[in-house]
């Protein structure tokens, strides 16, 4: 059988998720850690074919069938293995390679890759101990590492001088360059990283990928991270995921914060579900690791106006991924200071509630939309209505995605359609019986969309559409068609009330025409005639 790289492959199964490559064939239900449904290679009336996300494998415990989303498809639309790589880089959006087994000297470049990032972790932590990383040290420790921290992360210091370049010299000029450890310049090589805190980067499987560094002198950028090599690209790769993946597990959630040190420090102080992206913006591909994990996510941003951006985005790259039993929510942490400053002078329960306190996504949404649109003008809500579709739309689940849209509905229907006692008519109306009052509010929060085309006639009716009401089984049509009758029978009430009014005033002596009164009566004929065919309208 043809191979393909494996690095191609690890990626497929990055990117998609097996719950979603399964769940196109098979229904699956959530039970706990798992997803179940009835196996598709044998008939059973009883799911016991399970699926696992965490472990990226399905498994049936009647026939014993197994595999992941290269063998599923296979087994379930009769492919080669080449043609089901071929679907699922269709469903990745990945091109396709080209179809060869790995060469002894990919392995062998690969092998000294990870040789040579582990030998340079090894030296930066050695020195992070001695008299030169000194600083590097005193900072980190002011941070409040403590040396169980520090030998867990592997922490490092890298040298003023050209620590890689002097002394791996028994290493190719080619495979150094290729770590991003160190660089051509226009007097030879030298290091990429110097006089620099190191944070080791590592992959899924523990192995370290890449570095980033922390400037010790004030100078900027902050953090300067390895630039993406073949074997590390930053928009794949999220800081402390291999520490963070049983946590993920366990505690059923990811928590994303926004740098490395607030990653550990949450960590260390009981969130051991928490990451962080690598001194880039979140990317669709972080979001895609983490969901393979958990759909239940925390964001966990600083409370400013950048905070507030990042949480707005990372909202929008989500959406592709969410579905009716994911739980994603943002949380902020305010005044001026990040996780690591609220674990230090908090600890663990201000951290806590934070986290508790985090807003659905739903709700984040919608509060966006209210902060960022005029809502109180046609203009600026017509423009927040065309960004909440346009948002909506990504979610795949489309089930899921209607119901977002509805409670949407109702909520710009009651909020943004002024539903206030100032607002009162012209003309007085009678009041609401408790039985008309009872069927308006099951109509309101049953069908946000007639409700919208009859704002203007509800708002005035003093009615607090937030109580409940019994379910009267109705469909739109029926909803649509109590409102046309009651407005009718509302605005005829009106014409009556005006007639009286104009009969009274003539025999006053005020000046009212026979013309006049001829042409309310006029009114409340064409009225009675609408309210006859309505009634036997089907």
């Amino acid at each position: 059988m043809a191979k393909f790289d494996n690095n191609f492959v690890d990626e497929l199964r990055m990117r998609l998720s097996v719950v979603d490559i399964v769940g196109r064939r098979v229904p699956l239900v959530k039970k706990g850690q798992n997803y179940w449904g009835c196996c598709p290679f044998h008939n059973e009336k009883t799911p016991s074919f399970s699926v696992s996300e965490e472990k990226g494998f399905y498994h049936c415990f009647g026939c014993g069938a197994h595999g992941d989303i290269i063998s599923f498809v296979m087994n379930t639309e009769h492919l080669e293995y080449p043609a089901a790589i071929r679907e699922l880089a269709d469903l990745a959006g990945l091109k396709m390679p080209e179809i060869k087994p790995k060469s002894p000297v990919r392995q062998k470049f690969e092998d000294s890759y990870f040789d040579i990032m582990e030998r340079a972790t090894n030296e930066y932590q050695k020195l992070l101990f001695e008299p030169v990383g000194a600083d590097a040290l005193a900072y980190v420790r002011g941070r409040g590492f403590d040396d169980a921290t520090i030998k867990k992360y592997r922490l490092g210091y890298a040298p003023k001088n050209n620590l890689i370049t002097s002394k791996f010299t028994d290493i190719k000029q080619n495979n150094l360059l290729a770590t991003g450890l160190v660089r051509h310049g226009e007097y030879g090589m030298y290091d990429f990283f110097r006089h620099k805190l190191m944070f080791p980067i590592f992959d899924a499987k523990g192995k370290v990928i890449a570095f980033s560094g922390r400037s010790l002198d004030g100078s900027e950028p902050k953090y300067i991270n390895t630039t993406d090599t073949e074997l590390f690209h930053k928009r794949q790769t999220i800081f402390g995921f291999n520490f963070a993946r049983d946590e993920i597990y366990k505690k059923n959630r990811s928590i994303i914060v926004e740098g490395q040190i607030d990653a550990i420090q949450m960590q260390v102080h009981g969130f051991g579900e928490t990451v962080a992206p690598l001194g880039t913006a979140l990317t669709e591909d972080h979001i895609a690791i983490l969901c393979k994990s958990n759909r239940n996510i925390i964001f966990c941003f600083d409370g400013d106006n950048a905070g507030q951006k990042a949480a707005a985005r990372a909202c929008s790259i989500v959406l592709p991924f969410i579905r009716d039993n994911s739980d994603v929510r943002f949380a902020f942490v305010t005044g001026g200071k990040d996780p690591d400053e609220v674990l230090k002078t908090g600890g663990q329960d201000a951290m806590a509630k934070i986290i508790n306190d985090a807003v659905p996504l739903v709700d984040f949404l919608w509060e966006s939309v209210n902060k960022n649109y005029l809502v109180s003008t046609p203009g600026g809500r017509a423009q927040a209505e065309k960004f909440l579709e346009t948002e909506l739309k990504k979610i795949q689940d489309k089930k899921f995605q209607y119901e977002i849209e509805q409670e949407y509905k109702k909520r710009e229907y009651q909020q943004w359609r002024s539903w206030k006692k100032s607002d009162t008519p012209k003309i007085k109306l009678p009041d609401t019986d408790a039985v008309t009052k009872n069927t308006l509010i099951y109509i309101v929060n049953n069908f946000p969309d007639i409700a919208s085309q009859y704002a203007d006639f509800l708002s005035v009716l003093n009615i607090s559409f937030d109580d409940t009401a019994p379910d009267l089984g109705w469909d739109a049509r029926a909803a649509e068609k109590f409102i046309v009758s009651l407005k009718l029978q509302r605005y005829r009430a009106t014409l009556e009330q005006e007639l009286r009014d104009k009969m009274q005033g003539m025999i006053n002596g005020e000046n009212y025409t026979n013309e006049e009164l001829n042409d309310i009566k006029k009114k409340i004929s064409d009225i009675d005639e609408k309210l006859e065919k309505l009634l036997y309208m089907e």
